[in-house]
Parts: C-alpha cells; structure tokens; sequence
C-alpha cells in the first residue's frame, strides 16, 4: 500500500485517557441505548466518530486566548477580535455571533423563508432540512448525478445541478422559492467539494430569479483546500483567495464554526445587505442573548476568533484531508465501497454495497454503526435514510440516494494508529457482513429523529 499518509503539523501536549470496553460490555451498552449510538454514554466508546463538530482538539494559542477572553455582556474585546477575523476570511461586512450552525439557522431561515414554500439545496444536511420545514416551506435537494454513482472519481461530486435548479425554478415558480443553499463541503452526498465555477454558477442562476443565494459554510476550509487541489485556476492561490472568491456575490451565510474553526461551540450568520443583518440582530436577542455574545462566553468567542485562522493554514489541511486518504487507501486495498473521492471530514461507507441485503427501511447504514460499536468500540453514524425520516406530508419513510455510515474525524485528535484500529475493524466486519441483520424502529419524534429514537434488531 501507498504511503500517502501526511504526518501532524503540531506535537500532542495533553492527553485524554481511554477505556475499551469487552465485546459483552458493548453488547450490553447498545442493547441499553436502544441501538441508537446517540444515546451510548462517551465514556463507553473507545474511538468517537459521531461527528467532527465540537470534537476537534483546540491549539495552546486558543487556549491562551481562553484566558484573556473578555466576559463583558456588551461590547467585549472578543465580539471585535471574532468581527476582524471573520470578515477578513470571508469579507461579508455583517458578521453575527451565534452558539452554533443549527442556532444560525433557527435565527436565518424563517426570515428567507417567510411567505415562501420551498428552499432549494445542492443538499440540505438533517438541521438545514428540519429547519426549513419548521419555518413551513419544504427542502428539495439538487445534487449533481455523479454524485449518486459512489464507485466513480468526479472532482466535484458535491456540485449542484444548475440545469435541474433552472427547471426546478420554474415548475415551482421563483415567487414561491425563499433561498437557495450551497452546502460546502456537501456533506450528505459523502463530504464532497464545490467548484468556485459550480459556486458562481449557481449564485448567478438564483439572483436571476430574485433569489436570495446562501451558503452552508461549516466546512468551508476543506472545501477551499479540494478547489486549490483541482480546479486548475486555483491552483497557486491561497486558501484565504479562494475563500473571498467562494463568497464573492453571496447574500448570506451560515456557519457552524464547530468544524472548520477547530472550536468545541460557536456559530456566524454573514449577511452584505444591512437589512437583512438587522432582522438577523433582531432575532437574535430573541433567541440567542444580546448581538456582541449570542449565546457565547467570551472566552470561547476569543478562541473562535483565533481557530478561523488556524483552520485556513495550507499545511493543517493537508494533513487533515490526509487523514482521510490514509484511512480510504486502507479501505480500497480491502475493497471497502466508500463514496469516492474521499471527503474532507470523513469517510463514508456505502452500507448499500456492503449489505445489499438489508433494505432502506431497515436501515443498512445504522446496522453497519451499530456493528462498528460491537466489533471495535467505535462510534460512527448513519447518514441514510434512517437518518432523512419521513415524508412530512405522508407520514411515510422516504428512501434516501445514499446509505452511507459515517467515519466523521475530529480534528487533530486521533493518530494513524487509531485510522488503522477503524480499518481492521470494517475489515473484519466485511467478512461477516451476510449475517448482519436490519433494525427497525420502536419510538420516534417527527423532526430530527435519528438523535433520539429508539430501534430494535429485525429477527
């Protein structure tokens, strides 16, 4: 195999000690937790790849600036230190501070969406959707067709459909569409990257219509490190370049700074049209405290302002999308099916191809979650249909594009060691895949069930 791993850009300082729990312990922990990984107590995992959002492992810079974080309820040193560094990343004039992405959705959505029936993505993630649902309109998804194909190599799977969006503009009616939405990374379709061509594209076709174009920016950084990498006019510009060109024309944006930020809680909403913002500020004191803290203490507003800066350094990136490679190259010398190319935050297995045996309704993906957890002490997530729900018209499951498990990595936190524990551990459960079985669910909430609801496996 390929050394093709990227060493760390920084040396460990501390360490948090783990425990790794007997097969029958982890029996007895899933069975507790109704077989939803959600509700398994951290302490009884030993490798955590839920998500990569608040997980990552923060420099001694942010720390030091833990300690100089200005508590103060209005007007704190961080609120500006946080406006100076966002908008020389993202070079939006109106930058709001909320506690996290789904927070800045909460206080955005409603706002682009009132009076209007629809929100148009390359892919809405599960709180971009329920989000759009609970302000009364309904999320349709408009990813490109290579993306549905997880076997092929396209540079830009996470692309939106341009042509489709035009269509999908006028069978709908522009009147009746309240934003279109560009997520970057898509992290539905497997993490894939968006071209700044597809991006401008896009932007272009909805103002066109009168629409207000949005972006999803909780994994912008990656995004911007795959367009230096591939699209060719990029290739000697700086990460901070194809970011302003990436937001070049946007109207607004949010960003759940928990990712790309290397922070364990933060969120902005970026807005150019100063009505807009002001709506924004509005519904903020609502919802999240007043406009300069937006639900933060100020000592993590000072770490987020730092950790945007560290999270746009060329040589952070690659080592961590080389993290990412390593682990596939792993997979692919074992034959794993993952959607390729590799994502920028995770590796997404195609529980599809890997048990062709169980349906969408039993949900292959969380079958797969739940197998990682009893071979290996690993916790990942479903990103299927376990995860898209049901129809909210119909009451009916829907049947979701992709049945990927998620192996979503923090943020400098594990080491090569730990990618080959995950790839032993999908190793060994492919040899027994055939007698994996499916679950199906005993108890569920309407919205955003998959954080709660209870399953049981399918005799």
């Amino acid at each position: 195999m390929k050394q093709i791993y990227y060493p760390e850009p920084f040396r460990i300082k501390s360490v948090e000690p783990l425990k790794i729990l007997s097969r029958k312990e982890r029996e007895e922990k899933i069975a507790a937790a109704n077989y939803n990984v959600f509700s398994l107590a951290a302490r009884d995992v030993y490798i955590d790849l839920l998500t990569d959002s608040g997980t990552g492992a923060m420099s001694s810079d942010q720390w030091a600036g833990v300690m100089v974080g200005d508590e103060s309820y209005a007007g704190a040193e961080s609120y500006y230190a946080l406006q100076k560094s966002a908008q020389d990343i993202f070079s939006l004039p109106y930058i709001q501070l909320v506690h996290q992405g789904r927070a800045a959705e909460k206080v955005l959505l409603p706002i682009l969406l009132e009076g209007k029936k629809y929100a148009i993505a390359n892919m809405h993630f599960d709180t971009t959707r329920a989000h759009v649902e609970l302000a009364g309109a309904r999320a349709i998804d408009c990813v490109v067709k290579e993306a549905l194909d997880t076997a092929s190599y396209c540079d830009f799977k996470g692309n939106m459909d341009c042509e489709r969006l035009e269509s999908l503009i006028k069978e709908l009616g522009a009147e009746n569409v309240g934003v279109v939405i560009m997520t970057i990374t898509n992290n539905s379709a497997g993490g894939q990257p968006v071209s700044v061509e597809n991006i401008r594209q896009t932007r272009d076709i909805a103002h066109k219509h009168g629409i207000k174009f949005m972006i999803d920016a909780a994994r912008c950084a990656e995004n911007a490190y795959f367009i230096k990498q591939r699209e060719e006019s990029y290739k000697n510009s700086s990460i901070k370049e194809i970011l302003h060109a990436c937001f070049e024309g946007v109207d607004c944006f949010t960003m759940s700074a928990k990712k790309d930020a290397i922070v364990n809680m933060g969120g902005l909403i970026g807005c150019r049209d100063k009505a807009l913002f002001e709506a924004v500020k509005q519904r903020t004191i609502s919802f999240e405290g007043f406009v300069t803290y937006g639900g933060m203490s100020g000592r993590d507003i000072e770490a987020l302002a730092r950790g945007l800066q560290e999270g746009i350094d060329e040589n952070y990136l690659r080592y961590r999308i080389g993290q990412m490679e390593y682990l596939a190259a792993r997979l692919d010398e074992a034959e794993i099916p993952y959607q390729r190319p590799v994502g920028g935050h995770a590796v997404f297995v195609d529980a599809k191809k890997l048990l062709p045996h169980i349906p969408y309704y039993r949900f292959p993906a969380q079958a797969l979650a739940i197998e990682l957890y009893l071979e290996a002490g690993i916790r990942a997530c479903d990103i299927g249909s376990f995860l898209l729900g049901n129809d909210p018209d119909t009451g009916k499951q829907l049947e979701s594009d992709f049945e990927f498990t998620r192996l979503a990595i923090p943020r400098r936190v594990y080491t090569q060691s730990h990618l080959d524990v995950i790839a032993d551990a999908l190793i060994n459960i492919k040899e027994r895949a055939g007698a994996i079985k499916g679950y199906e669910i005993v108890e569920e909430p309407p919205i955003l069930r998959h954080f709660t609801a209870k399953l049981r496996p399918v005799e």
